[in-house]
C-alpha cells in the first residue's frame, strides 16, 4: 500500500472491508456495547438509553432497536456475546455476514401477526424476510411490475391460485370480478368448453367408454379408443401457456363422428340411440309441461293471448298424434 495514502482514507477501506466481512453486525456491536439493556439502571453503567443514543446517531429509536433485537436473538442462540458481557468500544468476534437476515428484520411490519405470516411464508419460499416485507409495504411497486413484466405476472398468478384454495374471501371476490368483466367471462367460458372436451375425450382413453349423444354411456371400439388416445397425447405434450382450445376442438369433433358412425354400423345400437333420444325429449317436455300452471292466476283474462291458445292446440294435436302412432306400434295391436 502506498505510504501516503491518507488516514481517512485508510479508516474508511477498513470500515468498508469490515461490513463486508461482517454486514449488519458490525452495527449491531456498535448498538449492543452501548445501549443498555432493559432492567439496567443508568448508574449502573456507562451504555445509554436506546432513545439517547439514536438522538447521537440521529436516526430513530426504533431503527436503533432493531439492531438490538438481532443481537438479542443471535446471543440467544449463541452467536454473539450477551450485551452484559459488553462495555463501551469492546470488539468481538462476529458472525458471517451471510446470517444477519437471519436475525435482522428491517421493517416494523414484521412483528405484526401479518409481518410474521409474510416472513414464514418467504422462508419456506427459501427467500430472505426482508425481500418478501418490502414487497407487502409497496403495493404499488408490486403492481407496476406485474404490469410491466409477464414474468412477475404468472408468478402473481400462480400464487394468487395457491391462495385460493384456503382462501373463500378471494376466492368470492375474484369470481365476482370476473362475473362482472366481459373479456374474462368469454375467456373463462372458452377455458371451460374446452377443458370438457378434453375430459370427454380423456374418459374414452381412461376408462375405455364413451356417452352418445343420446345419453347413452357404451364401451368403446379400439379404433375409438385409438383415435382418443393420439389426441390425448398431442394435448399433453403442449406446454403450459400453450393454448388449447383448438387442440380440444379438434379431439372433440373427431371423437364425435367416429361416435356417430359407430352408432350408424350397428343396428341395434342405432335403435336404441333412437329409442333413447325420443324417451328423453318425452322427459322433457313432459317436465316443462308441468311446470305450466293457472293455479296462481286468478284473472286468466290478465294473461291471455290468442297466440297462447293457438300454441296448446297445435300441441294438443301433435300430442294426439304421437299417441295414436305409439298406439299402433305397440305390441297386439
Amino acid at each position: 500500500m502506498p505510504d501516503d495514502v491518507p488516514g481517512e482514507v485508510v479508516r474508511d477501506a477498513r470500515d468498508f472491508g469490515a461490513y463486508v466481512r461482517a454486514g449488519g453486525w458490525a452495527f449491531a456491536l456498535k448498538v449492543a456495547r452501548s445501549v443498555r439493556p432493559g432492567g439496567e439502571a443508568a448508574g449502573d453503567t456507562a451504555k445509554v438509553s436506546a432513545k439517547a443514543f439514536a438522538e447521537l446517531a440521529g436516526c430513530s429509536p426504533e431503527r436503533v432497536m432493531r439492531y438490538y433485537k438481532a443481537w438479542d436473538k443471535a446471543s440467544d442462540d449463541g452467536l454473539v456475546p450477551y450485551f452484559e458481557a459488553l462495555a463501551p468500544g469492546q470488539d468481538v468476534e462476529l458472525p458471517d455476514s451471510d446470517v444477519w437476515h437471519t436475525y435482522y428484520t428491517s421493517r416494523s411490519s414484521a412483528g405484526s401477526e401479518r409481518g410474521t405470516a409474510i416472513a414464514a411464508a418467504a422462508e419456506a419460499e427459501g427467500i430472505r424476510p426482508t425481500k418478501a416485507l418490502e414487497v407487502a409495504e409497496n403495493p404499488t411497486a408490486l403492481r407496476a411490475a406485474i404490469l410491466a413484466d409477464p414474468s412477475t405476472a404468472q408468478a402473481a398468478r400462480a400464487a394468487l391460485l395457491d391462495r385460493l384454495q384456503e382462501d373463500p374471501v378471494l376466492q368470492t371476490g375474484l369470481a365476482r370480478d370476473i362475473a362482472r368483466t366481459e373479456d374474462l367471462k368469454k375467456a373463462v367460458a372458452a377455458e371451460t368448453q374446452a377443458a370438457s372436451r378434453i375430459g370427454y375425450v380423456r374418459q374414452i382413453v381412461e376408462n375405455g367408454q364413451v356417452k352418445t349423444p343420446a345419453g347413452q354411456t357404451i364401451d368403446a371400439p379400439a379404433e375409438l379408443r385409438a383415435e382418443a388416445e393420439r389426441h390425448l397425447s398431442l394435448i399433453d405434450e403442449l406446454d403450459e401457456g400453450e393454448e388449447t382450445g383448438e387442440w380440444a376442438s379438434d379431439a372433440y369433433d373427431s371423437v364425435k363422428d367416429l361416435v356417430a358412425q359407430t352408432i350408424q354400423a350397428n343396428p341395434e345400437l342405432r335403435l336404441q340411440e333412437r329409442r333413447t333420444k325420443f324417451y328423453s325429449s318425452l322427459q322433457k317436455a313432459t317436465k316443462v309441461f308441468e311446470e305450466l300452471t293457472f293455479d296462481d292466476v286468478d284473472d286468466l283474462d290478465t294473461i291471455y293471448e290468442d297466440d297462447m291458445l293457438q300454441r296448446l292446440e297445435e300441441l294438443q294435436e301433435a300430442i294426439t298424434t304421437c299417441i295414436t302412432a305409439l298406439r299402433k306400434a305397440a305390441p297386439g295391436e
